[in-house]
């Protein structure tokens, strides 16, 4: 890979603020809407952008990336929701494969990039972070993980839940750039959420501290649950802030 921009696709602030805490030194623009941070990783440009939740944003934030930036290869990072046991809270989960959930429909989406996962691999064994090979299932809203895990095939490895993954490798599918995607899972799959991310966010999947008083104040039995999902988001933030320094290190001295 010829030295050149690293393109970067996260949706939130939460799962973006501990790497940058990690970078320490970066530029924040925006672009058609979007925030967007630039800083170098040992000397390889980086260019981050906030996409927003869901796959509809996905797809427009990795539009505009590849617009503003032309990048050589994406990393698509973020948390997931373990749908089967056996893949914990902190967690990191490697896209090995890819699919759509729709109208309770499971397609193929287009698949991430082999090479790509075996240097990351590598690295994080070199790093001792462990890296779990996975499934990714790109769903529009928050699923409920026991029927989900009823709609997979048997042997599905470590499959998660998250809401970009599948747009993102679609947009840069067509546009010939190759994409990595890791995950940090954030709540395991014993674990079912007792509201739907709708509940929480306006029209456009962004948070509304207004909305999230008005679902406590409605269903005060999820404080606990959202204390819990608090500190798992934290633990998995922190491994994934490592996990793509690592990532961006190992591209960038390609």
């Amino acid at each position: 890979m010829e030295r050149g921009c690293l393109g970067v696709v996260a949706a939130m602030p939460q799962e973006i603020a501990p790497l940058l805490r990690h970078v320490k030194v970066y530029k924040r623009e925006r672009a058609a809407g979007f925030a967007l941070y630039r800083f170098a990783v040992q000397g390889a440009p980086v260019l981050l952008i906030e996409s927003g939740m869901g796959p509809a944003h996905a797809k427009a934030a990795t539009e505009t990336l590849i617009s503003v930036a032309k990048p050589a290869v994406i990393l698509n990072f973020g948390f997931a929701g373990g749908v089967l046991p056996g893949t914990e809270v902190g967690e990191l989960v490697l896209a090995e494969r890819v699919l759509w959930l729709e109208q309770g429909r499971l397609t193929q989406a287009p698949q991430p990039d082999h090479e790509l996962a075996a240097i990351l691999r590598e690295a994080c064994a070199g790093a001792q972070l462990t890296l779990k090979p996975g499934t990714f299932i790109t769903t529009a809203a928050i699923m409920n993980k026991t029927q989900v895990a009823q709609s997979l095939e048997a042997g599905v490895p470590h499959p998660v839940l998250e809401m970009e993954t599948a747009a993102v490798l679609r947009v840069a599918g067509e546009a010939g750039i190759p994409v990595l995607a890791v995950r940090g899972v954030s709540d395991a799959a014993h674990e079912e959420l007792g509201f739907s991310i709708e509940e929480f966010c306006d029209r456009e999947l962004r948070i509304s501290p207004a909305r999230i008083l008005r679902c406590i104040a409605g269903k005060p039995w999820i404080i606990p649950q959202l204390v819990r999902l608090s500190g798992n988001s934290k633990k998995a933030g922190e491994n994934l802030a490592r996990c793509v320094e690592v990532a961006l290190k190992a591209l960038g001295s390609r």
